[in-house]
């Protein structure tokens, strides 16, 4: 890639509609967190943690995510964690973030939910004031763990919702997704529509397309996170095209958990020739090798994105918010004046 596409990425507005704030956990917070908090962990050292980041599957990571979560036990640490994500959104010209988290990866080991919405929203607040950073929250329901569940977790999470009603924005279903289908939620998505809550889903990324129709069917959803196999299936790619329902795709996490071989092989520039709303996204940064600027360099460099179809996936990226068409209107100048003056 020449020197000119990379300075182009760097300074790119964009924003980032898939990020698992747990899972920008980085092995240094991990290790320090741990000692704050005389948690054990089956590491001895941020060398021996990071080279457990070879994963064979979705699964072998989860195995690890989970087992790094648990560091994370006061206000305060879901506020550091949020923080240094922020930092590092602001360096890649990042305008705007809807963060995942996941409460449940909390609640079971007894830490109370009102502590993990304290410790993020007061992390997004600051950032809005410090540095007029746009945040939001979408709470995930873990999809291995059962609807009763998730209907318990979004019950837990009703008092607060006043409290939060400027950063809580809606709900999405993460985890592992072979094996537990989006029909498995359909009630508390229904229950989440009803409060105003924008809806999301992880589908067709280890899953298959039937995935990705009923997210949008069964879960009404109005995006699909990953989405990377709807092109198995035509009738879903046309769909997706006519619709502009927004794929949130994360290429390095592809890459990191094998699904695809090759950067190279990844269908990202095919589906954006294609006309499908299609955005780049870390997903678990601190876990597949890079923020939002790593990706899209190197998403641009294995697929030869031009600058038109990187500022293609910003404008995506904006259009895909969920946000007020006047604040899309204001990214989507800066971007024309960005490209104009590039």
């Amino acid at each position: 890639m020449s020197t000119s596409l990379h300075d182009f990425i760097q300074h790119l507005p964009k924003a980032e509609l898939h990020l698992h704030i747990e899972g920008s956990l980085e092995p240094e917070m991990m290790f320090e967190l741990a000692k704050k908090n005389q948690v054990s962990l089956p590491y001895a050292s941020v060398e021996e943690v990071r080279a457990a980041y070879d994963f064979a599957d979705l699964q072998s990571f989860l195995d690890l995510y989970y087992a790094g979560a648990a560091v994370l036990q006061t206000e305060q640490d879901f506020f550091d964690l949020t923080h240094a994500y922020i930092q590092r959104a602001l360096a890649d010209q990042v305008r705007h973030v809807e963060l995942f988290f996941d409460p449940q990866t909390h609640t079971a080991r007894g830490i109370a939910i009102e502590t993990v919405f304290a410790g993020i929203a007061r992390a997004l607040r600051e950032a809005k004031v410090q540095h007029g950073f746009s945040g939001t929250m979408i709470m995930c329901f873990l999809r291995h763990l059962s609807e009763e569940d998730a209907i318990a977790t979004l019950e837990a999470a009703l008092p607060l919702r006043d409290a939060y009603a400027d950063v809580w924005i809606g709900v999405g279903l993460d985890s592992a997704e072979v094996g537990n289908p989006p029909e498995k939620f359909t009630h508390v998505f229904t229950l989440a529509q009803a409060m105003g809550l924008h809806l999301v889903a992880h589908a067709g990324e280890e899953g298959p397309p039937a995935y990705i129709h009923g997210a949008l069917d069964a879960l009404q959803v109005e995006r699909i996170d990953h989405g990377v196999r709807a092109e198995e299936d035509a009738a879903l790619m046309q769909r997706l095209q006519q619709t502009r329902i927004p794929l949130t795709v994360c290429p390095l996490s592809n890459l990191k958990l094998c699904v695809v071989k090759d950067l190279r092989e990844h269908n990202l520039a095919r589906m954006l020739r294609d006309g499908l709303c299609v955005t780049i996204n870390s997903d678990d940064p601190a876990y597949f090798g890079g923020y939002m600027n790593t990706n899209f360099i190197a998403t641009a460099d294995a697929l030869n994105l031009s600058k038109a179809e990187l500022v293609q996936l910003a404008r995506n990226s904006f259009e895909a918010a969920f946000v007020s068409d006047e604040q899309k209107q204001v990214w989507f100048d800066e971007l024309d004046l960005y490209l104009k003056n590039a």
